[in-house]
């Protein structure tokens, strides 16, 4: 669980990875898709909601952008990559979880 208690979605998980490099909007949703092999398809308005929510919350932050530019780049904070290793490890618990009963269920 995150620091709020809760796990993140699918798209928050893969828009948070995607920022560990700088990005902007089209170049988040296109690696989030690439990522996810395609589950995950981000339209703009969902996208820049998700932005907006995820600064609000200290997990991303806007880079100063080029004058006069509307294009506007992100990246994960210290308290962002904090969040998402939590939820890698809350994952490989559910993964680490899921094994050990099927493998006993198979050999029980």
């Amino acid at each position: 669980m995150n620091d709020n208690g809760y796990a993140l979605t699918e798209a928050v998980y893969y828009i948070l990875l995607a920022l560990c490099r700088p990005q902007h909007g089209y170049g988040i949703m296109q690696q989030v898709e690439r990522l996810s092999e395609g589950r995950v398809r981000l339209a703009a308005g969902t996208l820049y909601g998700a932005l907006n929510s995820l600064c609000t919350r200290g997990w991303i932050a806007p880079l100063p952008g080029e004058e006069g530019s509307r294009r506007k780049e992100y990246i994960i904070t210290n308290e962002g990559r904090d969040v998402l290793l939590s939820e890698l490890q809350r994952l490989r618990q559910l993964v680490r979880n899921g094994e050990e009963i099927l493998e006993e269920e198979n050999h029980g």
